[in-house]
């Protein structure tokens, strides 16, 4: 019998990883209740969520379109839908129009409801930086704190979105920089699976040019100037407290385990995992400090 042919969104749905919008999602929820200082608006937070996916399914699809060369030549990425022949270009296309659509609608939410006409104004900057990330790997080594800035967006256009006077406050700008620090640190440390593709396309990746002890040294450096950065925003922060100075603890000890699992070669969904845990639980326990 033949199989039932699957429908392109669910090849997108599994190809783009849904669930890794964990990485952002709750920076963004903590950076919208930092700037309410308490509990938003509920059409707030939803218009929040809606833009969140909207953003990241862009961002994710514009990175499988541009690369879907380099992954047909990669073994560890040919089987994606794209190189695999399971979608199309142009249905990918479509469907990062239909997202940068949503994104901008949604945006344009924040000035219906409130008159904050800001996210919708910065929205196509936005739209065109998510684009770009992916194709930085083809000019500079420095593609993996490109996409960290790509996810330290999250929090400060959340800001943005609820109160555009925050972003005068240094707190915003440090998480976003913990956030653009610590995606770039753990995208050098995933892209050591790559080197010998890397070297051999001609691709720029700190691991393909300065070798796995390089690139776990950067990372590591990465990685103290996120945990240093993340300790100011304690700091300067008033709403928040002993509660997500917890948090901060757990993030220094994930990132600790997260480079001796590095050291050992052991890139697995665990790693992914590890950092969904450090954005889960500083957003919660940050959400639940600035609420108590």
């Amino acid at each position: 019998m033949q199989q039932a042919a699957v429908h392109p969104v669910v090849h997108i749905a599994r190809d783009i990883k849904l669930s890794h919008t964990v990485f952002a999602m709750p920076f963004a929820l903590l950076a919208t209740f930092a700037a309410a200082r308490g509990m938003p608006a509920w059409p707030l937070i939803g218009l929040i969520l809606v833009c969140m996916v909207f953003a990241r399914t862009f961002a994710m699809l514009a990175n499988r379109y541009f690369d879907r060369e380099i992954d047909r030549n990669n073994p560890r990425t040919a089987g994606r839908a794209l190189p695999s022949g399971r979608l199309q270009p142009g249905q990918v296309l479509t469907v990062m129009g239909l997202c940068a659509a949503g994104l901008i609608a949604g945006a344009a939410g924040f000035g219906l409801l409130g008159g904050n006409w800001w996210p919708v104004i910065f929205s196509p900057l936005v739209l065109a930086w998510l684009a770009a990330y992916g194709l930085m790997k083809r000019f500079t080594l420095l593609c993996h704190f490109f996409l960290g800035i790509a996810l330290a967006l999250s929090p400060l256009a959340a800001a943005l979105a609820i109160d555009p006077s925050y972003l005068q406050h240094a707190p915003a700008w440090y998480l976003a920089g913990f956030v653009a620090l610590w995606v770039g640190g753990f995208d050098v440390i995933y892209a050591m699976q790559d080197i010998e593709h890397d070297q051999r396309d001609g691709l720029h990746s700190i691991p393909a040019k300065l070798g796995p002890a390089g690139a776990l040294f950067i990372a590591k450096l990465a990685h103290l100037g996120a945990l240093s950065l993340l300790v100011m925003v304690y700091r300067a922060e008033p709403l928040l407290g002993r509660v997500f100075f917890v948090g901060v603890c757990i993030v220094g000890l994930a990132l600790i385990v997260e480079h001796i699992a590095a050291a050992r070669g052991r890139f697995t969904m665990a790693f992914f995992t590890l950092n969904g845990l450090i954005s889960l639980i500083l957003g919660a326990l940050g959400i639940a400090d600035i609420l108590l």
